[in-house]
């Protein structure tokens, strides 16, 4: 109890807590868990990712690992990819797997839920041009065990296919056929 007191103290550790929502015990935890994964390193690298024997057999393990250095996703304004994370990228990209605390404001609930879009939607546009394509959407559909698409195009046909592309927030993404996202 007296480590996780210490990291309280410590300013990095309040702005970390306050800019992803995780306590100081899950800091502390998870900082533990990147110190194993980079091999107590600095910064973790996609290899680093590959050696987690629960992705080996994830149908988007790829997404996932990408996921971890798309500068998008750091809570920034970047575009592109880097090559390795520190700590702190690290632990904003975990911020997304979290559930929202149940004490937030229809507001705050709202801004989470677009950033765990915006997320998601980051993983499978995978060449990072702002829209996920049909191929895109295959390789999504296809290696998460779902049927695969044999043809789709945004404006084509009476739009009452099974998948159709929407417009939301500044973003295109894809939903099922009953208006859901």
């Amino acid at each position: 109890m007296g480590a996780l007191q210490s990291l309280s103290d410590e300013p990095e550790y309040r702005e970390l807590a306050e800019k992803t929502g995780f306590s100081f015990e899950q800091i502390g935890i998870l900082h533990k868990r990147f110190k194993q994964l980079s091999h107590n390193e600095d910064m973790l690298r996609r290899a680093d990712l590959d050696t987690i024997p629960d992705l080996a057999c994830n149908p988007i393990r790829t997404q996932i690992i990408e996921a971890f250095f798309d500068k998008r996703n750091f809570h920034q304004n970047g575009d592109g990819t880097v090559e390795e994370i520190s700590f702190e990228e690290f632990l904003v990209v975990m911020s997304h797997f979290r559930p929202p605390a149940l004490n937030m404001t229809e507001e705050q609930r709202e801004k989470v839920r677009r950033e765990k879009l915006r997320f998601l939607f980051n993983m499978h546009d995978t060449d990072n041009d702002g829209t996920i394509t049909l191929e895109e959407y295959r390789h999504c559909t296809v290696g998460s065990g779902g049927a695969a698409v044999s043809e789709w195009s945004p404006g084509k046909g009476n739009g009452k296919r099974n998948s159709r592309c929407c417009h939301a927030g500044g973003s295109q993404y894809f939903h099922g056929s009953h208006g859901t996202r």
